[in-house]
């Protein structure tokens, strides 16, 4: 089998929705949607091997840590693993009193019965009742007309009614999804749910939740925007009606067509948390949240520990997390292109240097820290990165904030290194590298042991010391204009090293008493050759002293 050359033969685009004065697409969202997380349902049942009672019971923990205040609870009906966890969170009176736990049931008196049962004595529960109505699961799954479709919704409809009445300690709510909603007809699913309302009889009050499920992506998700504005327009007393989203992400777009839908006029939204769910999965809850809160609106979802999250998650279902998942992958705030790595690093330096918290961040539409994360991870450097990319994890692994001709200097030894190792380069690789190529920390050439500066009567610099040069100690002294030219000439004077002095600088590396100082020497040979020298000590002369030193061993190695 290959692919059809002309697919029109076997697919039929699907058809728009006549919605000429539709009006979500001059809207924006400004506040949080009732969130409802459908993980210990439909994304247990999504699983290869679903969660028993301890992970289940580890799952919920982690929904009301991080504040979903509905949760869908299970399939109390499909067996005794999940009606046992839910009579269980009730009779160990573990659902808080502000969190509303739901069960689903499909529309059979038998089915209905059990759900109730297990939420007997839950303070408020909700029972979410569906049956499919699309044309293909009326005309090839159930061989039923519209009529016996819409009667299968009231006869369930009757079930709950009567259920809630005896069942009295507890304050029942009702949820009915017109199954496979995003392939029926606009019309046709109002009709339906309009036939629920007639029998539940909601009230502003005690609204009925209608889900409008995209239970098969088939469409673009400006389509499914145009069905939830159609359907609000169309249902009678909107005002006791609560809208709920329940995308999946069959096209790619479950997140899309959910944003497009609270657009259009939609009050809740139902999905798992990273989007677990059948086949391509659920709409993801984190992401969704994530995304307005990088518009400056509150979820009200508590995700400032997303790795600890994460973590429970991938423990619970046995399934890990993709690393450029957004938001919450491994590598989502990671650049390794010189290019980005270079305008995240400017980017950084002017936040610094603002007295104001807008972000304003090449790359990165949300703050790390925000979430939990640490900037360690922004910058990671291989064969494909550029100066700013190692210069960054220089500064933040190490404190040093290499001038940038420097880093120009030092590039060549990493992108050296990168090739030759065929893989990401660490901080520890960079550190080694660094200090082998500025002879840092080595006992070959020239070392400080010890120096004292004075001034001459003539207004010059005198620099005498103690230098060991391959293991041998030698007491020196030069004169200068300065403490680096004194160094210059001793060096000069006493081993025949020549040095021209280009640039300096120098930079603190750490505040407090431990503080610590960096300075940076550019010289240039007798030959012309550039060469630059790095020094670090808890006192900023003595920096520079070990920076001239650190040129002078680079130039004896030719």
């Amino acid at each position: 089998m290959t692919m059809l050359k002309t697919p029109g033969d076997k697919y039929r685009p699907f058809p728009p929705i006549n919605l000429p004065d539709r009006q979500w697409p001059g809207r924006v969202i400004t506040q949080a949607p009732r969130w409802l997380s459908t993980d210990l349902r439909d994304g247990n049942q999504a699983l290869i091997d679903p969660m028993g009672a301890e992970k289940k019971s580890r799952f919920f923990d982690l929904l009301l840590k991080v504040g979903v205040k509905e949760i869908e609870v299970g399939f109390p009906a499909s067996g005794a693993t999940d009606f046992d966890f839910i009579s269980g969170l009730v009779k160990a009176d573990r659902i808080p009193e502000d969190v509303t736990v739901q069960v689903l049931t499909q529309s059979r008196r038998d089915l209905i019965e059990t759900s109730f049962a297990s939420l007997e004595g839950a303070h408020t529960a909700i029972v979410h009742l569906y049956n499919a109505v699309s044309p293909v699961w009326r005309k090839v799954v159930f061989g039923m007309g519209k009529d016996e479709i819409k009667a299968i919704a009231i006869d369930g409809a009757k079930v709950l009614r009567d259920q809630a009445a005896k069942y009295i300690g507890t304050d029942w709510r009702f949820e009915y999804s017109p199954e496979t909603f995003s392939t029926a007809e606009v019309e046709y699913s109002v009709e339906v749910c309009a036939a629920v309302m007639d029998v539940l009889r909601p009230t502003p009050d005690k609204p009925i939740i209608f889900n409008l499920p995209a239970t098969v992506e088939c469409a673009t998700p400006n389509i499914y925007a145009d069905q939830i504005e159609l359907f609000g327009r169309l249902i009678p007393n909107r005002d006791s009606v609560v809208i709920s989203l329940h995308t999946h992400n069959d096209r790619g777009t479950g997140i899309a067509a959910c944003e497009l839908g609270l657009m259009a006029g939609a009050d809740r939204v139902e999905g798992c948390l990273f989007g677990n769910g059948e086949r391509t999965g659920n709409c993801d809850i984190v992401t969704v949240a994530l995304n307005m809160y990088t518009q400056g609106v509150h979820p009200g979802l508590d995700l400032s520990d997303i790795d600890g999250i994460a973590k429970t998650v991938e423990y619970c279902n046995q399934l890990p997390i993709h690393p450029r998942h957004p938001y919450v992958g491994e590598l989502v705030y990671t650049s390794f292109s010189g290019s980005h790595q270079d305008a995240i690093k400017k980017g950084f330096a002017a936040m610094e240097a603002k007295n104001d918290l807008l972000w304003e961040m090449p790359y990165l539409p949300i703050d790390p820290a925000d979430l939990g994360r640490s900037y360690e991870a922004v910058i990671r450097v291989n064969s494909q990165s550029g100066k700013g990319g190692f210069a960054w994890v220089l500064e933040q692994d190490q404190g040093l904030k290499l001038p940038k001709k420097m880093q120009a200097h030092f590039s060549t030894r990493v992108q050296a290194l990168a090739d030759e190792l065929g893989r990401e380069l660490f901080a520890d690789d960079i550190w080694a590298v660094f200090q082998q190529t500025y002879k840092l920390n080595t006992p070959q050439h020239f070392q400080l042991v010890d120096y004292e500066e004075s001034k001459a009567a003539d207004g010059t610099r005198l620099f005498a010391g103690k230098i060991e040069l391959d293991g041998k100690e030698q007491s020196v002294s030069g004169r200068g204009n300065g403490l680096i030219s004194s160094v210059v000439g001793t060096l000069n004077d006493a081993f025949g090293v020549s040095l021209e002095v280009k640039d300096y600088t120098e930079h603190a590396m750490t505040a407090g008493s431990d503080a610590r100082a960096a300075a940076y020497v550019e010289c240039v040979t007798a030959a012309g050759k550039t060469i630059w020298g790095v020094g670090i000590d808890e006192d900023v002369a003595t920096a520079s002293v070990r920076a001239v030193l650190s040129a002078a061993n680079g130039a004896s190695e030719g």
